[in-house]
């Protein structure tokens, strides 16, 4: 049986890529906050065959976090973890600033317990000697746009952990990919200001991350032009990049 972990099962993406590995032959590890959603996830899931085991807790109580992986480890390692839940904040309509108790929300959700779980997962892998991490950050990874500036460090953060971690375990057989979405339709992306090129739908992503996981590609990233936009944007001079953006409409 494949077991594969997902965190924000209850988000967009979350339950998309729930539903497209949810079959029979494959159990199924989802987190998410809205008690609601997740049993409507796992509701579907199980109705495509899979063995759906759910948990809600707050990702920021570590103590919690590391029991329920060390518990779900303790008879067989997972072979695939995703680790998708995040949070975002943003400067206001005004520009007034990121209230801090979000911010460090944030950081403690979209970064801290990432680096919780990856870390947790990662002894039963190596033992047996494969498995597979897949950490979501996003194209806001590559650049700081001004009005989310704690949403695009802790993707940052996110893009850089992975890929360290992807070149110090592939020697082992563990594989670590990070994906990098643009804007896939959700309740999350609506509330974050400025504007919303190439807008995805959450089914059509998560396939696009299925096949890339799939096909061990370090970055998943979409949509193409985004991709490269926002590339070139860490490449330019910084203050060339932040004309683009303020001419874009991403300003405080």
């Amino acid at each position: 049986m494949q077991r594969v972990l997902i965190t924000g099962a209850t988000g967009a993406i979350g339950g998309a890529l729930a539903e497209v590995y949810a079959a029979p032959g494959v159990e199924l590890h989802l987190h998410g906050r809205n008690e609601a959603k997740l049993a409507s996830v796992a509701a579907r899931c199980s109705a495509l065959g899979a063995n759906v085991l759910t948990s809600r807790f707050d990702l920021r109580d570590t103590a919690a976090l590391r029991g329920w992986i060390s518990s779900i480890c303790a008879t067989q390692a997972l072979d695939l973890v995703i680790i998708n839940a995040g949070m975002n904040t943003n400067i206001g309509p005004a520009g007034e600033g990121e209230p801090w108790d979000e911010v460090e929300a944030l950081i403690d959700i979209n970064l801290k317990a990432s680096m919780a779980i990856a870390s947790e997962v990662l002894p039963a892998m190596r033992r047996r000697g494969c498995g597979q991490i897949a950490l979501v950050s996003s194209l806001a990874g590559y650049f700081g746009l001004p009005v989310t500036p704690a949403y695009c460090a802790s993707k940052a953060g996110v893009k850089a952990y992975g890929e360290a971690m992807r070149g110090w375990l592939a020697p082992e057989g563990i594989r670590v990919n990070v994906i990098m979405p643009g804007y896939v339709e959700s309740p999350m992306c609506d509330a974050m200001p400025g504007p919303k090129p190439f807008l995805w739908q959450p089914l059509r992503a998560a396939r696009f991350i299925q096949r890339g996981l799939a096909a061990d590609r370090a970055r998943i990233s979409f949509p193409f032009p985004l991709n490269l936009g926002t590339w070139f944007l860490a490449i330019l001079p910084a203050a060339v990049s932040l004309r683009i953006l303020a001419w874009l409409g991403y300003r405080g």
